[in-house]
């Protein structure tokens, strides 16, 4: 395998299916299925998991809300949907634990650095929850942070498109896909791979990042095989 320890960011959103909000059954086990397959050949896996399918700080915030009530609460959700993730993997013979950054120690462990990496070593999955911890601080921030703490091999960020375009493929038909983007690149160009100060954490530590389909069966099996799939964020160009 090339990698060995993998750090995969999953939106709320992608949960949430075409519904649009919660949790949608089918997809999540769709999702734990290939998790566990990918778990099974060896290899040590995180998550980073959002909340947006149940609230997002940002919008609330834009609603009139504080902003920082607003992101505690969506800080919340993702522990919601980390206990969801858990369940249905355990349900699937995995031992999980979730590391939550916000104190719940009656459903969550605190987060501690090192006895994330002895959950990993021990071949458990872990599923981090409630972000940073800190508000104005996002989920793909929170995946930056925790993949270099961890000291993760690569962030596999996945969505709900094949990589990233120059501009939106859903709605323009001549969206130019990138196959290998510098995190200059991204930054100058402003793509919303990932937000600025989850971009810059991974330049300034060389920690790569990959964009790709989600909901395209065997994805992440063939990533973490070295095949090339969706976008690669390198300090290198292509």
């Amino acid at each position: 395998m090339k990698y060995k320890r993998v750090l995969i960011k999953l939106s709320g959103e992608a949960l949430a299916g075409t519904s649009g909000y919660g949790i949608d059954p089918t997809v999540i086990n769709t999702i734990c299925d290939e998790l566990v397959e990918v778990h099974r050949l060896g290899i040590e896996l995180a998550i980073v998991v959002g909340g947006g399918n149940i609230h997002r700080g940002v919008a609330g915030a834009t609603a009139g809300m504080d902003r920082s009530t607003s992101d505690y609460m969506g800080m919340i959700a993702t522990v919601m949907n980390a206990l969801a993730l858990q369940d249905i993997l355990e349900r699937k013979g995995v031992f999980t634990r979730v590391l939550s950054a916000i104190d719940m120690r009656e459903v969550s462990e605190p987060y501690i650095r090192r006895r994330a990496i002895r959950h990993l070593e021990k071949k458990r999955m872990i599923i981090f929850a409630a972000g940073t911890g800190n508000p104005f601080f996002t989920t793909d921030t929170t995946a930056a942070l925790r993949a270099n703490e961890i000291q993760a091999d690569v962030i596999l960020k996945a969505t709900k498109v094949d990589g990233i375009y120059n501009k939106d493929p859903k709605k323009f038909k001549d969206a130019i896909k990138y196959d290998h983007l510098t995190y200059i690149d991204v930054l100058k160009q402003g793509l919303t791979v990932m937000d600025t100060t989850a971009v810059s954490l991974c330049m300034d530590n060389r920690k790569e990042i990959i964009v790709f389909d989600l909901f395209s069966r065997g994805n992440i099996l063939k990533l973490v095989n070295g095949e090339k799939v969706g976008t690669l964020v390198s300090m290198e160009g292509a």
